[in-house]
């Protein structure tokens, strides 16, 4: 799983400015609870092949706050709860306030690993100044400047160095990647019918002991098999075990959700037919695709709705997630078990395409017929000249186009070549990704 590294501190000492540093973008926002005036923010983010989430917050007020100023304290509250490690941020240039000795307060009470970010400290690493951030008992203060990205790297290195990333150039064998269970995520917002559909899925008997204390961020996975096929559910309805059945609590956690959908071979997105797609459902479906997930959308619910409701459904999925068109769509109902054979058969299809193997000779012919139905299109003095093609990953798959000028290559053209391929090689519900490499010729700089 990814680390969760959560950033607080006060109003204004600058968490925002040093999230979009870290994620190295000016919205690097992958999802944000709807209908709070201070949102936690969630993004991705890496350092050399580390990689890890980012959770973003509003100014903390820990003590007897009310109104506006308590729900941003109960989302930050969440956000540490949620996270790893917590890098607590506060303001050179202001020195050490009430506020901050009450953040750091109740900081050590949580039992966390805290990092402190001194701000706005350009060029003063070595200032007397820094002496009065140890007051606060949270341990070595990091100079840094969100602004100017002073200091931000020697911070995330501190923050990282004590997880385990695990050993990244561990391959495994064609024969155990074969052997291995199908990691599948459900993901979907709060009360769609995630936990139904679980529990349909597992049988009601089956005891699942989540959400203990000490495991309040770790998506469950549930191991089961179904007509030999070995699956491993990445659960992140959030399921409590209560006697001898299931009580669903569908308290929507962001992080939960990315990191399942980052551990899975593919992830169904449970949409509700009585509400449409939501700009959440979108938010996830977007980390979905940026993560390079298979994926299959689930309309649940569809036995309650008429037929005008159906229509504006599927024109809410074609608008709102229009990226996902290769991502089939299959109508169900959890509670009534309906539609649930071909849901499977479209999830065991979307992994057997995200992990097809597509041979060289056969890529390289489909290009040439490619170019001979429709050559790209010149620029000035070139055209782009497409010699051959190779899987350069699986899951998803990866195709690398090799040969000339290939930066002139349109992103339609592009689009072309994937339609032509995804026939091919029937590709459904998986993304497909084409990288061009032009070859360099030697002799171009030579007079």
């Amino acid at each position: 799983m990814k680390p969760v590294v959560a950033l607080v501190g006060r109003p204004n000492v600058g968490k925002s400015t040093l999230f979009n540093r870290i994620t190295k973008s000016r919205d690097a926002i992958v999802a944000d609870f709807a209908g709070l005036t201070r949102d936690r923010h969630y993004g991705d983010a890496r350092l050399g092949s580390r990689e890890f989430i980012v959770i973003d917050t509003g100014g903390f007020e820990p003590d007897k706050p009310s109104g506006v100023v308590a729900e941003m304290a109960k989302q930050t509250k969440q956000a540490v709860a949620e996270a790893d490690a917590v890098v607590f941020v506060v303001d050179m240039r202001n020195g050490v306030s009430g506020q901050d000795h009450d953040i750091a307060r109740y900081l050590r009470q949580c039992n966390k690993r805290v990092f402190l970010a001194v701000n706005k400290a350009e060029g003063m690493a070595d200032s007397p100044l820094l002496a009065e951030f140890h007051e606060l008992g949270i341990g070595e203060p990091h100079p840094i400047s969100s602004a100017h990205g002073q200091g931000i790297r020697s911070l995330l290195e501190a923050v990282l160095e004590t997880f385990d990333f695990g050993d990244e150039d561990e391959a495994e064998s064609e024969e155990e990647a074969a052997n291995r269970p199908i990691r599948l995520a459900v993901a979907g917002r709060p009360n769609v019918g995630k936990s139904t559909l679980i529990n349909t899925w597992l049988g009601e008997e089956r005891l699942v002991a989540f959400d203990m204390p000490g495991t309040t961020r770790d998506a469950i996975s549930v191991p089961f098999e179904r007509l030999g096929q070995k699956f491993e559910l990445i659960d992140t309805a959030g399921l409590r075990r209560k006697g001898k059945v299931f009580e669903a609590i569908e308290k929507f956690s962001v992080v939960k959700t990315l990191q399942a959908i980052a551990d899975a071979n593919v992830v169904l997105l449970l949409v509700d037919a009585m509400q449409g797609v939501s700009e959440q459902d979108a938010h996830i479906a977007g980390y979905v695709l940026d993560s390079g997930r298979a994926v299959v959308i689930a309309i649940n619910k569809w036995d309650a709705v008429d037929g005008y409701q159906r229509e504006m459904v599927e024109r809410s999925i074609a608008q709102r997630l229009a990226f996902l068109k290769f991502a089939p769509i299959l109508h169900i109902s959890a509670l009534k078990r309906q539609g649930l054979g071909p849901l499977w058969k479209a999830i065991a299809d979307a992994h057997a395409s995200a992990t097809r193997k597509m041979p060289t000779p056969v890529l390289t012919r489909l290009l040439h017929e490619a170019v001979e139905h429709q050559a790209p299109k010149r620029a000035g003095h070139f055209r782009p000249k497409l010699r051959y093609a190779h899987q350069g990953g699986m899951n998803p798959p990866v195709v690398v186009v090799h040969g000339n000028s290939l930066e002139h290559v349109t992103d339609s053209y592009k689009r072309f070549l994937e339609g032509r391929i995804r026939d091919h090689f029937k590709l459904v519900g998986t993304p497909l990704r084409i990288e061009m490499k032009s070859s360099h010729n030697p002799f171009v700089d030579k007079e």
